[in-house]
């Protein structure tokens, strides 16, 4: 199977790519290239896996725009004779905010929902998301089996994680969220374009955040983005096996 994992910033990737790289039975060197609109992707080959790490931006616009160069770019082909290369799974991952106490600093969230928890309108009696203003959805459901797997693999909280244009600053913010979606994990930029591009493309998502602060008021100083780094690279270290497993099926083709 190929997947395509796709983050926000470098660190991110690298953080990925880190966690591949440790593994026993890892063949050959990274293959960093360049895709059309200046989209850093590097390549990891496991056993019965290869996984695309691409760099697409922050925000989900910017993230919908490189998922979708990247899979039309797989299915013109790339460089070389080997033509159409298909992607059977794209994943968003990296850091985010993590929902207290449910995920602390340092843990991680696997998405059981990806949900645009911004896209809609204030109204008079409230937030009206672009579902119930009848204009579209807000929700995208990764593949149930492989995200509890996945899960269970990096000892991560399965919850749904928000996609946010603005990221949450205030306790008040927080409350907001928290009320309309209670049972949110974390929240971050990218999921809900990822997924959106995917689904465009008849591909399952998944997502995968480790929470680097809480989510609630702005405290910089608070914030542990190393440590979340580490922890996504520890998570995607158990999560290759995983994706490996699962694109054996037949149901992941």
């Amino acid at each position: 199977m190929r997947a395509l994992v796709v983050t926000a910033v470098a660190a991110e990737a690298d953080s990925v790519v880190a966690g591949l790289t440790p593994h026993p039975d890892l063949s050959g060197p990274p293959e960093p290239r360049t895709l059309p609109g200046g989209y850093p992707i590097t390549r990891r080959d496991l056993p019965g896996l290869a996984l695309d790490v691409l760099v697409g931006g922050v925000g989900p616009a910017a993230a919908a725009a490189a998922t979708a160069t990247a899979l039309a770019v797989s299915l013109a082909g790339g460089p070389g004779p080997s033509g159409p290369r298909p992607y059977s799974l794209v994943v968003s991952a990296g850091i985010g905010g993590g929902f207290q106490p449910a995920a602390p600093v340092g843990s991680l969230v696997v998405a059981d929902a990806v949900v645009a928890a911004d896209l809609g309108a204030e109204t008079a009696e409230g937030f009206l998301d672009v579902r119930e203003l009848g204009f579209g959805h807000t929700v995208h459901l990764p593949p149930a089996a492989l995200a509890a797997r996945a899960a269970e693999a990096t000892g991560a909280l399965l919850a749904p994680v928000l996609t946010v244009s603005t990221v949450t600053g205030t306790a008040e913010g927080a409350a907001r969220l928290a009320a309309r979606h209670p049972l949110a994990g974390a929240e971050a930029m990218e999921g809900f374009g990822v997924a959106e591009a995917a689904a465009a493309h008849g591909l399952p998502v998944l997502e995968i955040r480790a929470v680097s602060n809480a989510v609630g008021p702005r405290d910089r100083a608070a914030w542990r983005i190393g440590e979340a780094l580490g922890a996504l690279t520890d998570g995607f270290r158990a999560l290759g096996p995983v994706l490996a497993n699962w694109g054996e099926r037949p149901h992941a083709q």
